[in-house]
């Protein structure tokens, strides 16, 4: 067949294309950014008009290995051709091996894994996992945490979106969130007392519990819950609240899990073992893939008891080839150095530029997920959703694309987390483009009379 001479058709102008979202696309969380995105490759995404903005998100906190990493291109390429979905009850080998491959990065007795799709999904599955087991209902969470959008994930989640839906799950508890720059109980000397915050908490946990806990899901560094790490010993402290109540702990490391942090995975810097570990984002590199992983003890107990999550994409081996791929690259690369390194060059970054803003409150984080918390009184700690909503938008009109969260009594806190594979002259040149738009946002906030 002879090859058509007809042109390929122009995209719709700009103003079509946004007439168009405007009209067809449900809003799912805020405005969306205003730049129509053409094509991403290693640390930047590229617009249609032309821009080139450097991601320090990772997309949505997942493309650890940057955009269109040319191993993962070339796994997709040649597992897609061969063997991409399956019944969900069939097995392939790449799913085989990503299960064995990831126990293997992993202390006893984490060695069981289901794969799915996304962080909501893993969470759920955790949950649902957990109250099998243990016969129990009740799920006790941070009150800033994120565990995703679906009902028990939703239910377990108190940073945002609770308003306006009905009831959540029954049985679900929130406990403060140990943050020491805005501590609640305190020390002598005015730093947090996280034990008698954590005794306070069990305590209220205790009093409201009908006798069915069943288990407690946190992250190792809460993300949109502004960047709190919470400090060491906690987590250990934490275990023994839930063993004393045969609850299960749930680790959640959506974000935190495979280097971002510098270590495997987050926890390790406390010793502490969860009885489930739930991964997500960045074991998919920006493909939808996630994992629950358990002991074969709690994995025997749920099948004896029925343990059901059959779902459309469970153990999908177009993903799990990708997620393959990504152990590959993280070994072969040494991204767990990699991002100590790099996060220690980001800190210093950050540093030099809490030194020349006030507004710069907190520092904060571990490897190349780091937090910056805007105020506008360092004394008081006084916070301006207005400020950081400013910065954020100078940052996209300079070439940087930057996430901020907003939580009510914290301001604005960037959350910072570039690709694994970003360079220091990438790195350099997003604080350098952080550094001015907080510059100019100050002065420009100055010259219209307001007070920063």
């Amino acid at each position: 067949m002879a090859a058509s001479t007809t042109p390929s058709p122009e995209p719709p102008s700009a103003d079509s294309f946004w007439a168009d979202a405007g009209k067809h696309l449900v809003r799912y969380g805020g405005e969306f950014t205003r730049e129509i995105i053409d094509r991403a490759a290693g640390s930047f995404v590229y617009t249609a008009d032309g821009r080139k903005i450097l991601d320090f998100t990772s997309g949505q906190m997942s493309a650890i290995l940057g955009h269109s990493h040319p191993e993962i291109v070339a796994t997709v390429q040649r597992q897609i051709a061969t063997l991409d979905h399956l019944y969900s009850g069939m097995l392939s080998r790449p799913v085989v091996d990503l299960a064995r491959r990831l126990a293997g990065t992993l202390p006893a007795p984490l060695e069981k894994a289901l794969l799915l799709t996304t962080g909501a999904e893993s969470n759920e599955a955790a949950i649902r996992m957990a109250k099998l087991v243990t016969g129990r209902h009740e799920i006790v969470s941070f009150a800033r945490s994120w565990h995703g959008m679906t009902q028990a994930a939703a239910s377990a989640t108190y940073s945002a979106g609770r308003k306006g839906y009905g009831p959540a799950a029954p049985g679900n508890f929130a406990i403060p969130v140990p943050n020491a720059y805005r501590p609640d109980f305190t020390t002598a000397d005015g730093s947090l007392d996280w034990r008698r915050q954590l005794d306070f908490a069990f305590d209220l946990i205790d009093a409201q519990s009908t006798g069915s806990l069943a288990a407690c899901l946190v992250e190792p560094i809460l993300s949109s819950g502004g960047i709190i790490e919470p400090p060491v010993g906690y987590f250990a402290a934490l275990k023994e609240k839930c063993r004393e109540r045969g609850m299960l702990l749930i680790l959640d490391e959506a974000q935190t899990g495979l280097c971002r942090t510098g270590t495997w995975y987050a926890f390790e810097r406390d010793g502490v073992v969860p009885d489930i570990l739930t991964l997500s984002k960045t074991l998919g590199a920006g493909l939808p893939l996630a994992a629950v992983i358990t002991s074969a003890e709690i994995e025997q107990e749920a099948y004896e008891r029925g343990f059901l999550f059959f779902t459309t994409h469970a153990a999908d081996p177009l993903v799990a080839a990708v997620g393959n791929t990504v152990l590959d690259v993280l070994i072969g690369d040494k991204l767990d150095q990699r991002a100590r390194l790099l996060g220690d060059f980001l800190r210093r970054g950050l540093a030099d530029i809490a030194e020349r803003h006030e507004v710069v409150g907190d520092i904060r984080g571990r490897g190349l997920l780091a937090g910056l918390e805007l105020v506008t009184d360092r004394d008081t700690k006084r916070t301006s959703d207005e400020l950081g909503a400013r910065v954020t938008r100078r940052c996209l009109e300079l070439g940087l694309h930057m996430n901020i969260v907003q939580l009510a009594g914290m301001g604005g806190v960037f959350r910072i987390a570039p690709p694994l594979t970003a360079t220091e002259d990438e790195l350099s040149l997003g604080l350098t483009i952080l550094d001015q738009a907080i510059g100019d946002t100050c002065a420009d906030y100055a010259a219209r009379g307001g007070v920063v």
